[in-house]
This record gives structure tokens, sequence and C-alpha cells, in this order.
């Protein structure tokens, strides 16, 4: 019997590359809404009501509402908003962070999906805090290259229009007072006790993201080098297929230079760990619009069916 999913919001980038995925899957029935009943609350309760799955790719607000039509208790739902990631009854749709949180996720009836550019933050830093090798209370910065796509419809289509703005041709920076909306779940799910110090970049290319978290040695537990520091997340993640950790080698193929756009088209992440003894740097690379939004919400719909966790995804 064919797994019956509803997307509401598939118009936007995340749901389109959701219906995409899923579209070629034999063991998936799509349940599609006629284009004018699209925000019509009584057609998208019946679908969502009639689904197995119903995927959230809305607005906050509208995400929030969307739950409170889900009146059918075996309906489970993935979010793929900002609404629910630190809300107590969601689990947050990063299984490699430990077994437990897998497990959440497999048996889980609610999963926020986690936002793109604290998907990389959260993968460097709640192993480091989680293990003690990082002190809750350290003031962290963090930044993060990303490609246009993470900014939707509207600034696709800034862009790539035909005659833009010059500022387009450089990269920008923005979220400039502070106050990101993905701060409050990279303090929550890692634990820190403070937010991120967080500086945000657009450039001009469509899809890739490196998030880069720069410490010092003295923040961290005595000894640490680069290449502890690299032997740590390769025990930390060993095992999972959708997180690699690059080799002292494949960092310096590199050639001193990092782009941010080397994983677009692929659902995976991987960590590149460089520095000297006194200064460390660690990055995380993958594409906004996989591992940091569709992809992501894929690999958690695999783990709730009992399907394999790659099936559909591109590692």
């Amino acid at each position: 019997m064919k797994t019956k999913i509803y997307i509401d919001g598939s118009e936007g980038t995340t749901g389109l590359r959701i219906h995409e995925r899923l579209s070629a899957r034999e063991d998936i029935e799509l349940l599609q809404i006629r284009s004018e009943l699209r925000k019509d609350p009584l057609e998208r309760q019946k679908l969502i009501n009639a689904s197995d799955i119903t995927f959230l790719c809305l607005p906050d607000a509208a995400a929030r509402e969307a739950v409170l039509l889900a009146s059918n208790p075996a309906v489970r739902i993935i979010d793929a908003s900002t609404a629910h990631r630190t809300e107590e009854g969601w689990a947050y749709g990063f299984p490699e962070l430990s077994q437990a949180q897998r497990k959440k996720i497999t048996e889980g009836g609610r999963i926020a999906v986690p936002g793109c550019h604290a998907s990389g933050f959260v993968a460097l830093v709640y192993p480091l805090i989680k293990e003690g090798i990082l002190p809750k209370d350290s003031p962290v910065v963090s930044y993060s290259l990303t490609g246009y796509s993470g900014g939707g419809k509207k600034m696709i289509a800034e862009y790539e229009a035909a005659e833009r703005r010059i500022e387009l041709d450089a990269p920008r920076a923005y979220a400039l007072t502070q106050k990101h909306k993905h701060l409050k779940e990279m303090k929550a799910i890692t634990g820190l006790a403070n937010e991120p110090l967080f500086t945000p970049i657009v450039a001009d290319y469509y899809s890739g993201m490196a998030v880069f978290l720069p410490l010092y040695a003295t923040q961290l537990a005595q000894g640490m080098t680069p290449e502890k520091l690299r032997e740590f997340y390769c025990s930390y993640y060993a095992g999972q297929q959708f997180l690699h950790v690059c080799s002292e080698g494949e960092t310096e193929e590199l050639g001193g230079f990092l782009a941010g756009n080397t994983r677009s088209g692929r659902d995976g992440m991987e960590l590149v760990i460089s520095g000297n003894e006194e200064r460390l740097l660690a990055v995380a690379r993958f594409d906004n619009l996989g591992k940091g939004a569709s992809g992501a919400a894929i690999q958690c719909m695999n783990l709730m069916l009992g399907c394999p966790e790659e099936k559909g995804l591109v590692l």
C-alpha cells in the first residue's frame, strides 16, 4: 500500500523540491489540491486528514494554523517552517545528533525540519557542548555563506532578473540587527547559554551553503588541535552516511579556498576542519535546498516510514 502524502505549500521553493522528489517514488501517493483551492482551509483540512504524512512548507503563522487542522490523530506532520523547532512535543529533524534523536524522529508524529543555517551550526556545535569540549557559556561567533535560493521566490527573481541592482553582483551580509530567525534553535538545540553572534551572507550563486565556526584553542578542552578536532568529529559521526568529515588530505586538496556551492544538488553534509594550534576553524558544507531543507525533510520521512534513509536522495 502506498503512503499518502500531502504537501501544504507546494508552490514554494521547498515544497516544489519535495514534490519533485516524491513524484518519482513508487511507494508514494501524492494528494493534490486544485490551484484555486490552495488557501481554502476546508480543502486543506480535508487533504491533511486524508494523508498519512503532511509536509508543511508554509510561513510560520500558516504552519501553526495548519497543525490545528489536523484532527486525525494518525496524521504525522513534518514542518519545514521555523514555527515548531523548539516547541515541546516536536522532534528536531537532525537524526545524526544522537541515537535518542533518531528514535524521536522515527517514532514521532510531529517533526520540525532544521533551518538551513542552523543545520550547519548545530552539526558543529552540538557535539562540542554535549561532550564537554566547549563550555556552554562560551561566546560563540559564526558566519554563513549561502546561495540566493534560500531567500525564496522573491529573492530568486531578483537575482535572475535581466536587469538587476549592482549590489547583487557582490556578496551581501544581512540580519545586521543580530536577530536572525534561526538564533532561537541555534541556542536551544545546542545547549548554549547565549545566542551566538551570527552573520549570514548571501552571494550570487543558486544553491549551496557553508557555515563557519572559528574557535580559539583556549575556548576548547585542553590540547585541542585541528587534527584532534577532526578525529573527534569522525568518531562522533561515525557510521552516519549523510555526514562526512573530510580527511586532512581532502582538506589540503581545497588549496586554501572553500566554496559554498560544492555540495549543491546533494543531500548530505561535509565537515571541513582547519586552522592551527591557536585558532581553529570548523566548517559545515551542504546544500541549503538539500540537507538544509527538502532533503532533510525527506530523510526524516524515510525514517518515519522505515525506508532506507537515503531513498530518493542524492549523497
